[in-house]
């Protein structure tokens, strides 16, 4: 007969128990587990996020980990430790892409079976990825908690080893690693910035921080869209999101662990949410100034460093993982070139004759606006045939920029509407 679902309290009290005897040897033995299999990414000082912050910036880039995300040191961490009956009974797990990666390499280096199950909007980039490193994908529902309740279907149906993606121990310390890093590359460093899907990272991160450093902040970035963290902290145990809807991906979790949880109200300083847009303004940033690329989760860090409550310190920006499609990262672009006025449309009805066109180009063109796109089209007017609907796209310096064009088209007598 199955074991009884734990309630609450005895899942209160075995948390409690983990908490209190996991030290920071475990985390250490955790490291010494990934020597020649992980990248020690180096740190970045970052002289334009540290002007525009007012702090002394530097980057840790796990988008450069040897999986594009930080995921695989908890997952070879957690691998690596199973029987050698575990092994032969294969693994199992749900992500929405890095953890994903991170499990199949982990598997293919130490010959076990992997079966991935991974939300249907999984970019292609991670889907194909993970298929590359040898495990079997499994796309199903529409996010990470969808995926994830079919994976323990899959489990419990095949007997496979679950490799959850943040709320088990192992993984966690897998993750904590990057903090080791991070405080021998930095020693005098003030506070370290971690995005939070599940909590796993931050867990990790916050508790080997604290047990070298405890003077060292430790803050956790959520999206203001899927607040998940933020809202068990606040409710005093774990609490189910309605929605998780944002462009980091990988961290759109709507129940945090019950385990980091736990690890996350010991050891984190506070969590700072960002809005979608200042995601993508991170990720434009990221790109123009580091030449750089990474994924919505992986610029949450970026994204809060404006909001931090102290100026003049040392602090570490994790970028998380870099796995992003082509498609993902050019509608992204875009609509952060027009959040900061960087790309202007605008729609003019014009009569129908010769020169109407060359004098809207003139009047653009003596604004300095350069033209990107442009539509000319007579039968999007409805009750005249002798006018034309000009819609124009142009690259703009910002938004003043665009006052000024909109202000020289006016006093030209033209009547337009702004599309974005």
């Amino acid at each position: 007969m199955a074991k009884p679902a734990p309630n609450r309290m005895e899942s209160k009290s075995k948390d409690k128990d983990i908490l209190a005897h996991t030290t920071i040897a475990d985390v250490y033995c955790a490291a010494k587990r990934l020597e020649g299999v992980i990248v020690k990414t180096r740190l970045i000082e970052s002289a334009f996020f540290s002007e525009l912050s007012e702090n002394q910036v530097y980057l840790k880039p796990e988008n450069l980990q040897l999986t594009g995300a930080f995921k695989l040191r908890g997952a070879y961490n957690k691998i690596s430790q199973l029987t050698e009956e575990e092994k032969k009974r294969g693994v199992i797990t749900a992500s929405a892409g890095n953890h994903a990666q991170g499990v199949a390499y982990a598997a293919q280096r130490l010959g076990v079976r992997a079966v991935i199950c991974m939300p249907a909007t999984t970019p292609i980039l991670k889907v194909e990825a993970t298929k590359a490193r040898g495990a079997e994908v499994v796309l199903f529902g529409d996010g990470f908690d969808d995926a994830y309740a079919h994976s323990l279907e899959l489990q419990k149906e095949h007997g496979y080893v679950y490799i959850h993606p943040f709320n088990d121990l192992q993984v966690l310390l897998g993750q904590g690693t990057a903090a080791l890093e991070i405080i021998e590359a930095l020693k005098d460093v003030d506070a370290i910035l971690c995005p939070i899907g599940g909590g796993g990272f931050a867990s990790g991160v916050a508790l080997a921080t604290k047990r070298i450093s405890p003077q060292v902040k430790v803050i956790g970035v959520e999206p203001e869209n899927a607040a998940c963290m933020k809202a068990a902290l606040a409710a005093g145990h774990t609490t189910t999101l309605a929605s998780a809807d944002t462009v980091a991906d990988g961290c759109a979790v709507k129940t945090a662990g019950d385990l980091t949880y736990a690890f996350c109200r010991a050891y984190l300083d506070g969590i700072i949410t960002v809005s979608e847009i200042e995601i993508m303004n991170a990720l434009l940033s990221l790109i123009e100034k580091h030449k750089l690329v990474a994924e919505g989760a992986g610029v949450l860090s970026l994204a809060a460093l404006t909001k931090l409550p102290f100026k003049g310190k040392k602090v570490v920006a994790i970028l998380s993982g870099g796995n992003i499609d082509i498609s993902t990262i050019s509608a992204l672009i875009d609509k952060a070139l027009i959040a900061r006025g960087r790309v202007f449309a605008f729609a003019v009805q014009l009569p129908d004759k010769p020169g109407q066109l060359l004098n809207v180009s003139r009047i653009l063109a003596e604004e300095n606006a350069n033209v990107i796109r442009l539509d000319h089209d007579q039968t999007k007017v409805t009750d005249s045939f002798k006018k034309v609907v000009l819609t124009v796209t142009v690259e703009t310096h910002n938004h003043k920029h665009i006052e000024r064009i909109i202000a020289a088209l006016e006093k030209n007598g033209y009547d337009i509407t702004q599309v974005y």
